[in-house]
């Protein structure tokens, strides 16, 4: 039974078993002498390893042809076909891969390439390792979508080129941001083209052109100024590793591109070793590179396919020869014969998954190539590194962390000289005052100049400050399409940063790229210091309105009235006097109207007085007017100190709403600033006022710099308003005393950092400045420039003198009240002299005297009044020479009977 179980197995083996030696043809140009190696040492390789094809040994049979003979290439197949091949590999010429695959299709017979092919549908005999155009422009879109490119410039070589990016393309659509396309020029000098794309300010490049030109694309763009560092370059070819781009790894020029072939794999690499010494060990020279290392670095990624090819094919051949018996044998381009495998092993071949020197070798249903992955590479100082991967399914997939990519950034920056870009601004930019001649960055000071240094001694880079041609911070202008100062000096890649008082604006950001914010301000008004008023000399009456003082009047006469109606009219408050004890009854009201009129008076003044009310109406007019004389006398006593105390400076704007709503004072600001455009391009009403006034005012109240908004408002003298930022104005209050910043901001902005756009620097330099806020190097930078620099803290010291003890009174703030007491002096004097003249001219008429005899009586009376006082009881009006009946005092009130008083 055994013998039998053996003798089935050996005769079946023997059915099935392959030819002992298979022929594959091989077509290459004469210059594609390393695909001619690849494909020896491939059939070697498959020999050797009896795994693959242990019945059968391969025999390589190569043909050489001309690219562009495709007559020749068709002979040379027809001579392959006649020496019975199972499979042709190659040409890479299109045309001649044409006429091949023609051939090949009539006779059924497998046709492998490893060439670019833009075909959208695979022949039936035809397979091709090579990924298809549609994939790896699908990769390029994914890449060009990572990195958030808005525009670009695809520069090809020819047609081939557009139809590997036409979905790049389509992807990018319409955009106010168009896609530019150039071609490169047959010569050899591209430098016109070159020039044409560095004038239209565009940095990211999609370049796609030969493997061999690529490197002369480069150095050319290195001499025109386009291998900065804020140009990117996308090269579609999948070789880039196999290009010598040692001196472009120190420029900081994003050089990136996508490879099929990793030759740092360790497999990748004892291929290609024991090939180079295979072809050494048999005296033949690999021109692959100059040393052992360059072959293992510059094999490119066809001659890696056709290794792969023919791989692929003997793994399929050898799953064929296990479900089927193979025969080859010769066939004739002339004769109608076909080879009947074809077919059968194509489709094996289309099935079959394996792992080669370009990775995971798979094909879909339509005989592309799918589920390979491309390796993201960059140019770095160590050379071309992996960054990432990139798959159909996946996407683009960067493997290198976001802390090794600023790592890397920081390393370039080191030792780097960056060219610094800014204007004269104080205390931002100024010149040091120096008895000698300064040139360099020595002869700059200033809050900037110190910002920069802090950020170079963390970044440890070197920098040189250049002052901008015109002396302007950077606006774009309408008519021209362009822009100016420091923006144009980085947009021309003239500079590397640029740093003053630059505010981060939305049409500025679209242009340049911004770090964080090192400060924070607002727009708001400088404007000239109201001029100390003298006190006035009724100041006393200024805590009271002139509403209050008249109501307060009315209210003393109308309760004063009041007061002396109830008191006729109540019956408590009349009394016998007690100088009519021994007469008939007589009843006195104390309530006369001058009496009423002194008792709330006296109330007001908060004095007592000998007549007391007694009634409870009386009484409780009193009570009311007692009260509401406190409250007025302590409001008035309050606010009195105050205004006494407190210096008052009448200013006739308080805000910029203020401005608006007059037009005596003018006002403006910077021309072309960041300012002026707030009011220009302001959607609120108010500010869109203010704009249309000052574009309207003749004279212009614009300024060509700080410095003469300054000075314009000094000499204004209360008649021009200048609008600009809040730490300017800061600065510029503590060092004249004269000016004075009116209301509060108006928005909100910072001042940043600018750089060209695309600079791969923003995220470390916004590190290092988000460094020093946090340690507060920023706000000590601040106060020294601000307030100890350059004259800073003149005029704090004096606020701080004047509000560290109360002011006193001078003669000023109270003079009126002088006034008032001398003045109420002098009528008092007036009114005694008045009734001394009154009293005398009645006595004398009562006396019916002479009117000659007023003038004796009036003096007499003088002396009388005049005279001192004699005896213990003595006075005035009884002591003088004439008794005292014939006193007129006596005949005054005293002596004389009245019905009612």
């Amino acid at each position: 039974m055994k013998g039998n179980v053996i003798f089935l197995l050996l005769f079946f083996g023997h059915l099935y078993a392959l030819p002992d030696t298979i022929r594959i043809g091989g077509l290459f140009h004469p210059e594609d002498d390393k695909q001619e190696v690849a494909f020896r040492y491939a059939v070697e390789r498959v020999n050797a390893d009896r795994a693959v094809l242990p019945r059968a040994k391969l025999l390589a049979q190569v043909e050489t042809i001309s690219p562009q003979d495709s007559f020749h290439a068709s002979k040379r197949v027809c001579h392959l076909l006649r020496s019975g091949v199972a499979a042709i590999f190659g040409p890479q010429s299109a045309p001649a891969a044409a006429h091949v695959q023609s051939i090949c299709d009539t006779m059924e017979l497998p046709h492998l390439e490893t060439r670019w092919d833009y075909r959208t549908r695979r022949e039936s005999c035809l397979v091709n390792l090579y990924p298809h155009p549609a994939a790896l422009s699908r990769a390029y879109v994914d890449l060009v979508r990572a990195w958030g490119w808005k525009s670009f410039t695809i520069v090809y070589e020819n047609s081939d080129g557009l139809v590997r990016l036409q979905e790049l393309l389509k992807a990018h659509g319409p955009t106010e941001l168009p896609v530019s396309v150039r071609q490169l020029p047959d010569s050899h000098d591209y430098r016109p083209l070159l020039k044409q794309i560095k004038n239209s300010a565009e940095s990211h490049i999609v370049l796609d052109c030969a493997t061999e030109r690529i490197r002369d694309v480069l150095q050319q763009a290195q001499q025109i100024g386009m291998m900065s560092d804020y140009h990117s370059y996308l090269v579609t070819s999948l070789d880039l590793h196999s290009v010598d781009l040692e001196e472009f790894k120190y420029g900081g020029t994003n050089i990136t591109a996508l490879r099929l072939l990793d030759p740092e794999r360790a497999d990748v690499q004892r291929v290609v070793r024991d090939w180079v010494y295979e072809e050494a060990r048999k005296g033949r020279k690999l021109q692959l590179g100059h040393s052992a290392k360059d072959n293992m670095t510059f094999i490119k990624t066809e001659t890696a396919l056709m290794y792969d090819a023919v791989h692929l094919f003997a793994k399929a051949l050898h799953d064929l020869d296990t479900s089927q018996q193979i025969d080859v044998r010769p066939l004739s381009c002339e004769a109608e014969d076909t080879w009947p495998h074809g077919y059968s092993l194509i489709n094996y071949m289309k099935i079959v998954e394996m792992k080669g020197l370009t990775g995971v070798i798979k094909f879909d249903h339509q005989g592309f190539r799918s589920d390979f992955t491309l390796d993201i590479i960059e140019l770095t100082r160590d050379g071309l590194q992996k960054a990432g991967t990139w798959n159909s399914s996946e996407g683009v997939n960067y493997t290198r962390s976001y802390g090794e990519n600023q790592k890397q950034i920081v390393e370039i920056l080191q030792n780097k000289t960056l060219i610094v870009t800014t204007i004269l601004s104080a205390p931002y930019c100024m010149r040091k005052e120096a008895s000698e001649k300064l040139t360099g960055n020595a002869q700059f000071e200033g809050y900037a100049i110190d910002l920069i240094h802090e950020i170079s001694k963390i970044l440890g880079f070197n920098y040189t400050f250049k002052l901008a041609p015109d002396g302007r911070y950077g606006s774009f202008h309408r008519e021209t399409k362009e822009w100016d100062g420091m923006i144009r000096e980085l947009l021309e890649q003239r500079a590397d940063l640029a740093i003053a008082d630059l505010t981060i604006t939305y049409d500025r950001e679209q242009v340049v790229d911004f770090t964080m914010p090192f400060m924070n301000l607002g727009i708001s008004v400088l404007y000239r210091k109201p001029i100390k008023q003298p006190p006035n000399l009724f100041s006393f009456l200024s805590p009271l309105s002139l509403d209050v003082w008249i109501y307060m009047a009315t209210a003393y006469l109308g309760v004063s009235v009041l007061l002396f109606i109830l008191a006729r009219f109540s019956p408590y408050e009349w009394d016998t006097p007690r100088n009519c004890l021994d007469e008939p009854p007589v009843l006195e009201n104390q309530f006369t109207l001058l009496n009423s009129l002194w008792f709330t008076i006296g109330s007001l003044m908060q004095q007592g007085s000998d007549i007391a009310p007694k009634a409870v109406s009386t009484r409780m007019v009193a009570g009311m007017w007692w009260f509401f004389t406190l409250i007025m006398i302590s409001s008035y006593t309050a606010n009195l100190a105050a205004f006494l105390t407190v210096e008052r400076m009448d200013s006739p704007i308080e805000s910029a709403e203020d401005l608006a709503k007059q037009t005596k004072i003018k006002y403006g600001a910077l021309k072309g600033g960041s300012t002026a455009a707030f009011f220009r391009d302001s959607n609120f009403s108010t500010y869109q006022r203010m704009w249309s006034f000052m574009e309207s005012a003749r004279p212009t109240v614009f300024t060509s710099s700080n410095k003469e908004g300054e000075e314009r408002v000094m000499r204004g003298k209360g008649s021009y308003a200048y609008l600009m930022e809040s730490t300017t104005i800061e600065y510029v209050i503590e060092r004249n005393c004269d000016l004075t910043q009116v209301g509060g901001m108006l928005d909100s902005k910072g001042y940043g950092i600018a750089m060209p756009p695309n600079s791969p620097y923003r995220t470390a330099i916004s590190g290092a400045v988000l460094k020093l806020q946090e340690e507060g190097k920023l706000h000590i930078l601040k106060t020294k420039w601000w307030k100890e620099k350059r004259g800073g803290g003149s005029c704090r010291d004096e606020t701080s003198k004047s509000s560290s003890t109360a002011n006193e009174l001078g003669l000023a703030n109270v003079g009126g009240v002088f006034v008032v007491l001398m003045g109420g002096m002098g009528v008092a004097c007036v009114i005694a002299v008045c009734e001394f003249v009154w009293k005398s001219r009645k006595v004398a008429v009562d006396e019916r005297k002479e009117e000659a005899s007023l003038c004796s009586e009036m003096a007499s009376e003088l002396r009388s009044a005049l005279k001192c006082p004699s005896g213990a009881g003595g006075g005035g009006v009884t002591g003088g020479t004439r008794d005292g009946a014939d006193s007129p005092y006596l005949h005054y009130g005293f002596n004389t009977k009245s019905q009612l008083h």
